[in-house]
């Protein structure tokens, strides 16, 4: 019976943990998602913001990797944080919206390797400004151009998520 018990909480802790390590990664691809959005609606305070809070989620380590996954994890993180710092020191538009090309790339890589997000994610392509970003919705909302040019692109990619 010590045993039943034993293995039962056993069980319980390692689907806890391994919710924990997926919550990690939503929660760097939620804040990703949430600056995106600030760029779409052309909100550079918002935008500087969000990278702040970005910057925070990616400064919170993603226990239980195994060793492939570290290793991608090492490659990007510091690229994500020099690109999420520098989006959280200005509000200037358009240099965020350059950082933020820069900062998709490296994002798209990580996540797609990782393969530890819990919801689909949209790889999207502005081939105006030859730059692909990362969405939570098929449906096309430029963060390049916000308003002046809000449905240009097309989806490229889709990282189905894992339960």
């Amino acid at each position: 019976m010590k045993a039943l018990f034993l293995s039962f909480f056993l069980a319980i802790g390692m689907v806890s943990a391994k919710a924990q390590e997926a919550n990690n990664v939503d929660k760097i691809t939620a804040s990703y998602i949430s600056l995106k959005d600030a760029l779409v609606g052309s909100n550079a305070t918002l935008a500087k913001s969000r990278s702040k809070e970005l910057l925070a989620a990616l400064s919170t380590p993603v226990k239980g990797l195994k060793p492939a996954q570290q290793k991608l994890m090492t490659t990007y993180l510091a690229k994500l944080q020099y690109d999420s710092r520098h989006i959280s020191e200005t509000t200037v538009i358009d240099h965020q919206r350059e950082h933020f090309a820069s900062l998709s790339k490296n994002m798209y890589a990580l996540v797609s390797g990782l393969k530890m997000n819990s919801t689909t994610l949209y790889q999207q392509y502005c081939p105006m400004k030859k730059a692909s970003w990362l969405s939570d919705a098929e449906d096309v909302r430029n963060p390049y151009y916000g308003d002046d040019m809000l449905e240009c692109g097309k989806v490229t990619a889709t990282l189905k998520g894992v339960k």
